[in-house]
Parts: C-alpha cells; sequence; structure tokens
C-alpha cells in the first residue's frame, strides 16, 4: 500500500480503524436487527412502528458505509462479513421475534450500545488528533441518542 501521509500516525490511524471496526460492526448489527423487525413487527402500531423501523434502518445502511469508508480512508481493511462482524459487535443478536413492545426495547438498547461504541472512538481520535473521525463519530452519537430517545418515548413502560 502507498505511504499514508495524513498527519495521523500510523499507531493512531490504527487504533482508531480498530474502534471503528466496532462501531461499525455494532451499527451494521443494529442495521441487520431494526431490519427484521421492519420486517416482522405485529399489533396495533404496526404501521406506525414499520414505517418508523424503515427510517432507522435506512439511516444506518448509509451509516455503515460511512463508517467503513473512514476505516479505508485511515488505511485499514474494513470487515465486510457476518462472521468479523459477530466478533466485533457488542449488540446481542435477537433469534426469535419478539412482541413489538419488546422490538422497542431491544433497539432502544441497541442505539444506547452504540452510543457507549462511539464514546470509546471518540476517545481514540481525540488523542490522534482525526478530526474527521471525531465529526463522523460525533455526528453519530448525536444520532443514536435522538433515536433511542424516540424509542423510549414509544414504549409504553
Amino acid at each position: 500500500m502507498k505511504k499514508i501521509d495524513i498527519g495521523i500516525s500510523e499507531k493512531d490511524r490504527e487504533k482508531i480503524a480498530g474502534g471503528l471496526k466496532h462501531l461499525l460492526a455494532d451499527s451494521y448489527t443494529l442495521y441487520l436487527q431494526t431490519h427484521n423487525f421492519h420486517w416482522n413487527v405485529t399489533g396495533p402500531f404496526f404501521r406506525e412502528l414499520h414505517l418508523m423501523f424503515e427510517e432507522q434502518y435506512n439511516e444506518l445502511a448509509t451509516a455503515v458505509d460511512d463508517i467503513a469508508e473512514r476505516i479505508r480512508t485511515l488505511g485499514v481493511s474494513a470487515p465486510g462479513t457476518y462472521q468479523a462482524f459477530g466478533q466485533l459487535s457488542s449488540i446481542e443478536e435477537v433469534v426469535e421475534v419478539p412482541a413489538a413492545e419488546d422490538m422497542v426495547k431491544i433497539l432502544t438498547k441497541g442505539h444506547e450500545q452504540v452510543i457507549k461504541t462511539c464514546r470509546d472512538v471518540l476517545k481514540a481520535a481525540q488523542k490522534g488528533e482525526d478530526e474527521s473521525t471525531i465529526a463522523l463519530v460525533s455526528d453519530r452519537m448525536r444520532v443514536h441518542e435522538k433515536t433511542a430517545w424516540m424509542l423510549r418515548a414509544t414504549s409504553s413502560k
């Protein structure tokens, strides 16, 4: 690979990219979970949840691309398999189809986990003075905080 000279040391780029890999895995796992729930939600709030989940998985689809491209910009290969995502993600896979209310709780927990992952990546990016990653991750964190709030507001419990 050609030498990368963007003002961030190789060691810092690798550390930041490592954190971004976890963020990518968490985001992709949450994307898949949200899409699954979009397909399988039932009950009296079907339409509202079906449409909300669709908005969320579409937003996540764009996000995973942005995160993967940032990893590549730092000169590191982005993970792109279910196996890799399974090893890197902090979000537990849901095998069964839960009730609609449980879907909302599970997705809330997923978004809150992504926020925590963002905070970890921010620390590495700040240490490496990587303003581009800081901006990307800060924007991601803001989206997930708002989405978690909206999901909590949707929940009856």
